[in-house]
């Protein structure tokens, strides 16, 4: 009887023991199997930026990061991407978990304007791996605009004929003309500059009777079609995150930064803009065209402390922070 109720007893042990056991190994496997996230430090990019800033990944492989500021708030954000930035705050820890379905490098970023160097607070994450299965196939990549008309995007521009006013798309509109059908062209703006479509407008018929700024006014109008109020909406966006900074919330290149800009970056020939582009200035916007801002955009300014936006803004973004440039010089009705 004895030896009867032992075994019954261990039975009842070994049962509960597995009872236990499961929930305990759910509990204990992944914390033994998952793979360790990655701490990362954050500080002013003249005291080291992201600590560390070159990282890698597998495709289909989740990648585990615990971000934390040594000095300042910070904000962590991977370029390209549709996941909202993450704040980084001084003695606490921010779990951040990417997933990446095609090969390649990727640039994190910083999205809080902690000094002058703000934009030099970059990192990579080198991606290795075929691509998911989910979705195999990447964006096309195609070549910049600039580089397909030809243009060089550092040439120096001036108009020879500014408005005597800001134009008014809606005076434009007002005129009641039937514009040539190229010109209301959502590309059209892209590829000429406000000036080339003053003149070419000027000698044309339909424009007789009108004054100069009345043509300016036509426009306006034109480069107010070529874009959306959504589309502008995110561009205004964009601006006030990454360029108000040092360009100014009114785009005349007055922003917080810019004299620390100027300061880093002081113009090397007599006829060069120094510090922030002034986007309020006719002189040099009118002679320029939407191609060539998209460009500077993607590349940066050569030497004058203007970041390359390429590997953070998608090509949407781009184009939607140049339409909301064109405002600083056109009254839109569309303007957000």
């Amino acid at each position: 009887m004895k030896g009867e109720h032992t075994a019954r007893f261990l039975i009842i042990g070994l049962v509960i023991g597995l009872l236990l056991a499961v929930p305990l190994a759910g509990w204990l496997v992944p914390r033994f199997l998952a793979p360790k996230a990655i701490d990362i430090h954050a500080r002013v990019p003249e005291n080291g930026g992201w600590m560390p800033s070159d990282l890698t990944a597998t495709v289909g492989q989740p990648l585990h990061l615990r971000l934390t500021s040594d000095d300042m708030l910070h904000g962590f954000a991977v370029g390209q991407s549709d996941e909202p930035p993450v704040d980084v705050l001084p003695g606490e820890w921010s779990q951040v978990t990417l997933n990446f379905n095609h090969p390649g490098k990727y640039t994190f970023y910083c999205t809080r304007w902690c000094g002058p160097n703000h934009w030099r607070m970059r990192g990579s994450i080198d991606v290795s791996g075929p691509a998911s299965s989910v979705d195999p196939q990447p964006v096309t990549q195609t070549p910049p605009l600039y580089v397909t008309l030809g243009l060089d995007i550092d040439a120096p521009r001036r108009a020879e004929v500014i408005p005597g006013r800001k134009p008014s798309a809606s005076e434009g509109a007002r005129l009641g003309l039937q514009l040539p059908p190229d010109y209301l062209e959502t590309d059209f703006p892209q590829a000429h500059s406000p000036e080339e479509v003053w003149k070419s407008l000027r000698s044309k018929p339909l424009t007789e009777g009108l004054s100069d700024d009345q043509v300016w006014d036509l426009v306006a109008f034109i480069w107010q079609s070529g874009t959306t109020p959504d589309v502008l909406a995110l561009g205004k966006k964009l601006y006030g995150e990454n360029c108000a900074a040092c360009h100014g919330e009114g785009g005349m290149g007055d922003g917080v930064m810019a004299a620390a800009v100027r300061a880093e970056f002081p113009s090397m020939d007599g006829n060069a803009q120094s510090g922030p582009a002034n986007f309020t200035d006719s002189s040099r916007m009118l002679a320029t065209n939407s191609a060539v801002l998209q460009g500077k955009i993607l590349r940066g300014g050569m030497g004058t402390g203007m970041p390359y936006w390429g590997p953070i803004f998608t090509d949407q973004q781009m184009w939607a922070l140049v339409d909301y440039l064109w405002t600083f010089q056109f009254n839109q009705e569309n303007k957000p």
